[in-house]
């Protein structure tokens, strides 16, 4: 991994190719961690089969670690020498969050994706929301519970119901693949749903429902942003929103990708999902859930490790834009050792593969934070539910 660091630092310019005849034609050492224990545990496993099975052969070698059982491994591997980037394929507390972001920094892995800040802000839809409605994007109203509120439940239901009226989606603040989530019609059912909210976090979100087509854009890039192609999400007859079985279930959703959307609602939906990508201070990937609605776009949350099946959304819309499963892979280790390359340089706006369908966004840069950022090429593409982090 250090010789890599030097190499790459003298070359100004750098992709996956370059990367290969810096390392003298050696294999990319990859650490991929999935598994751990949160919730999301099965859904992590399968993805990581997939990109095992996905990463090329001749150009990687793959050695697996599970958080749950291998972290003193992974540490005495790093401390040999023995890693040199890691692919998280892990969703939820403790993978998703930031935490084992930090731990591959002191041990000096690069790996790709978001950092320990944006991980943990990502995390939180509470401080999502806040920050996607200080940059200017549309969110459902909501408002907050703790545990301690169940005390007084008539006066929890009056203060929730002064600024939300049914239905309501009710969802745990740091749970991932809409696990724990309920939609309110009534109030009768407000208890249940908080109580099964609150058996999976402490802090639980009452949001408002609102109606309208499901949309999810993503990202890739770090200091230069390409938006993938639009994906929108039609969950079947027996599914109100994009719960856990929609997504996992096969045949119980369909998924539409380039999304059937008007020139300027394609282009505004894939600003939204750059601007909240800048938003969170995210690198690498993401995708932002959100929905079509007749008051405009509003913003659910932002997924900074999306699920990694061939099926799954952002390959799906990866594939959309030219990009096979393989060569997803292949960009995103690319973005995790350029991010390397970069922060031994000082920032610089690398050299990528020349790009096809979508937005390029110039970098924000570090006086602006994260104002919206101007557009320099418009999306080309001629066609163009609800709540719940999803890993699909």
């Amino acid at each position: 991994m250090i010789f890599q660091r030097k190499r790459m630092a003298s070359n100004g310019n750098f992709h996956l190719n370059g990367l290969i005849s810096v390392v003298e034609s050696k294999k990319i050492r990859v650490a991929l961690l999935a598994g751990g224990n949160s919730s999301e545990r099965e859904v992590s496993l399968a993805g990581a089969r997939e990109v095992e099975k996905a990463l090329n052969k001749a150009r990687y070698e793959v050695q697996r670690y599970d958080p749950a059982i291998d972290l003193a491994r992974l540490v005495t591997d790093a401390g040999a020498g023995a890693i040199d980037v890691a692919f998280i394929i892990l969703h939820g507390s403790l993978g998703e969050d930031g935490a084992i972001q930090g731990l591959l920094d002191l041990l000096a892995i690069p790996y790709q994706g978001s950092g320990v800040l944006g991980s943990a802000l990502a995390m939180d839809k509470n401080l999502t929301k806040e920050l996607y409605r200080q940059a200017g994007l549309k969110v459902p109203t909501w408002e907050m519970a703790v545990w301690a509120d169940l005390a007084d439940s008539n006066r929890l239901f009056k203060r929730l119901f002064e600024r939300l009226s049914l239905p309501l989606v009710v969802k745990p603040v740091h749970q991932g693949s809409s696990l724990g989530i309920s939609i309110v019609d009534g109030p009768g059912e407000l208890l249940t749903a908080l109580k099964r909210a609150f058996a999976l976090d402490e802090q639980v979100m009452v949001e408002q429902f609102v109606v309208g087509r499901e949309l999810a854009g993503g990202v890739l890039g770090n200091a230069e942003l390409t938006a993938l192609p639009i994906v929108e999400i039609i969950p079947g007859a027996d599914f109100r929103f994009f719960n856990y079985q929609a997504k996992y279930q096969p045949g119980a959703s369909r998924e539409i990708c380039p999304a059937n959307l008007t020139p300027e609602i394609n282009a505004e939906a894939q600003r939204v999902a750059c601007l909240a990508h800048r938003v969170l201070r995210l690198r690498g990937y993401s995708r932002t859930d959100m929905i079509l609605a007749e008051g405009g776009l509003y913003v659910l949350e932002t997924n900074t490790i999306p699920g990694m099946t061939t099926t799954s959304l952002l390959p799906r819309a990866a594939a959309a834009y030219g990009l096979s499963f393989g060569a997803l892979l292949d960009r995103l280790l690319a973005l995790a050792l350029e991010d390397v390359s970069a922060s031994s340089r000082g920032f610089v706006t690398p050299t990528l593969p020349p790009q096809k369908r979508g937005h390029t966004i110039k970098p924000a840069s570090r006086e602006t934070g994260w104002e919206q950022d101007k557009v320099v090429r418009s999306a080309s593409q001629g066609v163009g539910g609800m709540a719940g982090k999803s890993t699909s």
